[in-house]
């Protein structure tokens, strides 16, 4: 907020004194005479009558005055008009001003409008002060979209809107993440007159390198250059440092070498923020040069390049080199500093060593005295890893060393306790707080509200903010991101909308995080329009959607068969200079695949190669099971095959990818060799694995060899689900086996795994077929008790076999139920039925079944003849 405060000084230099007084006594007395009868109440006629007296004929001065010491901006305005009604004269150009200060200090801009069209209709100005104040009081209650709409209001008026007012607009709306509004207010300052600077520049093409605008910061900084302006140091660094943040590193790189070229000299911040960059991409042969070549340039060791390197070790795991800068630290004189261990323990936490980092907290102890950050790093690592005993130990440590446990401190172990799922310690934790004197915050309540939904509890989480809520606390916006997320999870999609709602009344404003969450729950809730609107409403709030946006956009609407929708958002997303992500991309490459449209996606994962944005192994599996889905085989293979050779760990999901599509197109011994080199690896197949496998070998009547993999399967201790039973019942009985089938349909009941329609069916057609009818008919009887609705193929089963076995009146009733329920009766079943009633002398019901048969007949034969 540099701007902000160049502003305010800016103030006090053009209004150094808010209020003068008058020399004369006379005119005193009336200012004070007046005041008292103002502060008596509201405006009214007697209040009008009372101060008539005075104001017959009213100095300039003495207006000034009054409107200088009032604090009510309503009762100033109906002073003001008073004024001007009793004497029949315009104010004064002072006057007018003044009113616009009291308004502006007040914060009520109701009547700001209409005044400032007076004071144009009157052709007087606005002078810099107030302009400046007008604009700064907005900024300072956040009210930055009316600030923005004032400063077109004075535009629209004709008056020249303050320099500072411009640039301390800039300022807040690039800092609150709208860049395009900041722009515009640039573009206007160039078409009023106002010389840009190169801090200017500097303001918008950080806020536009921050949202991912990556296009429209490179534009700025070429019209930079057109209007002969050059970077300054600050200007390069910044941009090394948002440009490599956003993992632009050959973008970053060029910024540092034009620091040289255009004969500046790199500081410390542009030396470290390359040697981040550089590490954060795993450039570490890079880093060290750079860093080499900055420590030949100095005498005493730059502190914070060698805890960035530090950090950049301990990243990808090589410690020794981190100790090693450690020690050369401390040979160079300098004593290893608290943030410099600090990063290492970091590092370690984040890869799990949590002994080493233990150790490392040890040995720390005699060159530096940890500080609440130390303690802090130590008990966040012990509670992510459910160490809970040790994290207690570590935070008792800290009272005895002076170093109180804080709220943050509280807030880490709550918030890693409910990320292990160790909801009761987190609790023990949340109820200790108060004890401690530490009581809970918004953050809290956020992180336990949030463990809670995470597990299934909503109610819980619900009854939570409800206490967070009677403890004066005001929920913030990632309270209601947490619960409305977590309604939908467990398909409560209305609490979701209903919490939605009650947001907004409660005066919480939705950020782009929250409604980035809505509209995906939303979208995999298949409410379709409603994801379109809130997108919608994303860009009527000047929220300016970002790649997520449109990523979860593009897949809600791609899995619901609006492909064709989707390519205009895709094209539309491009056209903003939004660049994708690795996430954006694999959400959008998996909308793609899922829909079909596997082309698309297959160009996406080029255009990545192309931009450097390196595809993991997300990005590869999903390719590849879309290949598998639409029998592109070969295709598949390769892709799996260029990611192996980019050292990239394949998955089981991958690999049983792989197994699903060779088999389903009866490649079953490449199936096999791709199953025998993923357990090569070490992975164990699933059971998607084995029911790919099993699912291919019924297919190709190999019911002996997916009987085998079934006992390998259980060897291997992997629990076969439905689709596995299903799977081997409909493969016994294609092949005549109805007995064995019937083995595998009553184990499956033993282990509490509830048919489907498909595994009732094939087993009552397969025990009809063998004349287990009262088997068949127990079946489909304990079906339709299970609520199940059996399809044509039980009926005309049931009808057969029963006909076959003599139990013709029975036959007959299934066949009367069938009719019933719209299901197709087959011919052959007809005339099956209708033989055994002949046989039977049921005439009657013979001659209803003749009559259906007739009719079967006729349709049949029209349909032929057309």
């Amino acid at each position: 907020m540099a701007a902000v405060v160049r502003a305010k000084f800016l103030l006090k230099t053009l209004n150094p004194t808010k209020r003068s007084f008058s020399s004369d006594p006379s005119i005193r007395s009336a200012i004070e005479e007046t005041c008292q009868f103002l502060n008596r109440g509201k405006w009214s006629p007697e209040l009008e009558a009372s101060l008539s007296p005075l104001h017959q004929k009213p100095s300039s001065e003495m207006i000034l005055g009054v409107l200088r010491r009032q604090k009510d901006p309503n009762l100033a305005v109906n002073y003001f008009k008073f004024v001007e009604k009793s004497t029949g004269e315009s104010h004064s150009h002072e006057a007018y001003n003044s009113l616009l200060m009291l308004i502006s200090n007040s914060k009520n801009y109701g009547s700001l409008e209409s005044i400032l069209e007076e004071m144009s209709l009157l052709g007087y100005g606005l002078s810099t002060s107030t302009c400046i104040q007008l604009i700064t009081n907005l900024i300072r209650s956040k009210r930055l979209k009316e600030a923005f709409d004032l400063i077109q209001t004075m535009r629209k008026f004709k008056f020249r809107p303050a320099f500072s007012a411009y640039t301390s607009l800039i300022g807040a709306l690039s800092e609150s993440q709208q860049p395009d509004l900041a722009l515009l207010l640039f573009h206007q300052m160039q078409e009023i007159g106002y010389e840009i600077n190169v801090h200017l520049f500097t303001t918008l093409i950080r806020a536009f390198a921050k949202e991912g605008k990556l296009d429209s910061a490179l534009n700025l900084l070429e019209e930079m250059r057109s209007n002969s302006l050059e970077g300054d140091i600050v200007l390069y660094n910044m941009c090394i440092d948002c440009f490599g943040k956003v993992g632009k590193v050959e973008m970053a790189w060029k910024f540092f070498n034009e620091i040289k070229s255009n004969g500046l000299v790199p500081d410390e911040f542009s030396y470290t923020s390359m040697i981040w960059v550089l590490c954060k991409a795993q450039r570490l042969s890079e880093a060290e040069e750079l860093f080499n070549e900055m420590e030949a340039n100095r005498t005493v060791p730059c502190a914070y390049a060698y805890n960035t390197m530090i950090l950049g070790y301990g990243n990808v795991g090589r410690f020794n080199d981190a100790y090693k800068l450690l020690e050369k630290l401390k040979e160079k004189g300098c004593i290893p500093c608290v943030v410099a261990y600090n990063s290492i323990l970091t590092c370690f936490g984040k890869k799990g060593k949590i002994d080493e980092a233990l150790s490392l907290f040890e040995e720390m102890k005699k060159d530096a005295n940890p500080n609440l950050s130390t303690y802090n790093i130590i008990i966040d690592m012990l509670c992510l890893a459910g160490r809970v005993e040790e994290a207690y130990k570590i935070r008792n440590e800290m009272e005895i060393s002076s170093l109180y446990p804080n709220v943050f401190t509280a807030n880490i172990m709550v918030d890693r306790l409910c990320k292990a799922k160790k909801i009761e310690d987190a609790y023990k934790v949340f109820d200790e707080m108060s004890e401690r004197g530490c009581k809970p915050n918004s953050v809290t309540y956020c992180s336990l509200i949030d463990g809670l939904g995470k597990i299934g509890k909503v109610d819980e989480a619900y009854k939570l903010f409800e206490t967070m809520l009677d403890e004066g606390l005001n929920p913030n916006v990632v309270v209601y991101t947490s619960l409305i997320r977590n309604f939908f999870v467990k398909g409560r999609k209305e609490d979701g909308h209903k919490l939605f709602k009650e947001m907004n009344r409660n005066g919480c404003k939705p950020d782009l995080t929250l409604f980035n969450t809505y509209m995906d729950c939303v979208l995999k809730a298949g409410e379709i329009e409603k994801g379109r609107e809130i997108f919608k409403e994303i860009k009527k709030l000047d929220l300016s959607p970002n790649v997520r946006s449109y990523a979860i956009l593009i897949n809600g609407l791609t899995r619901a068969g609006f492909a064709k929708e989707t390519y205009r958002i895709f094209y539309e997303m491009k056209e903003q200079g939004l660049e994708l992500d690795i996430r954006a991309y694999n959400t959008i490459i998996d909308g793609f695949c899922k829909s079909g449209k596997v082309d698309k996606a297959y160009q996406l994962l080029e255009e990545m190669k192309s931009k450097n944005e390196k595809p993991n192994i997300v990005t590869y599996g999903t390719i590849i099971d879309g290949l598998c889905k639409i029998d592109r085989l070969d295709e598949a293979y390769m892709l799996f095959e260029e990611a192996k050779s980019k050292g990239m760990d394949v998955n089981v999901i991958i690999y049983s990818s792989l197994i699903d599509g060779f088999g389903k197109v009866g490649r079953i011994d490449e199936a096999y060799l791709i199953l025998e080199e993923m357990m090569q690896k070490g992975l164990s197949p699933n059971v998607y694995t084995w029911n790919s496998l099993m699912d291919a070998l019924v297919k190709s009547e190999e019911i002996n060899e997916a009987l085998v993999c079934f006992n390998s399967m259980k060897e291997m201790k992997c629990a076969p689900n439905i689709y596995t039973y299903s799977t081997l019942i409909n493969g016994l009985c294609k092949v005549q086996k109805f007995n064995k089938a019937f083995v595998f349909f009553q184990e499956m009941l033993k282990l509490g795994l509830a048919p489907n329609v498909v595994t009732y069916t094939t087993m009552i057609v397969g025990l009809s077929k063998v004349g287990n009818i009262n088997e068949a008919i127990s079946l489909f009887e304990r079906f339709k008790e299970k609520g199940g609705v059996p399809d044509s193929a039980s009926f005309n089963a049931l009808i057969e076999g029963m006909s076959n076995a003599g139990r013709v009146l029975d036959a007959y009733r299934i066949f009367e139920e069938t009719r019933l329920r719209g299901c197709r009766i087959n011919a052959k079943s007809c005339m099956v039925l209708l033989d055994a009633l002949n046989r039977s002398e049921c005439l009657e019901e013979a001659a209803i079944v003749g009559a259906v048969l007739r009719e079967m007949a006729k349709s049949q034969y029209k349909a032929k003849s057309l």
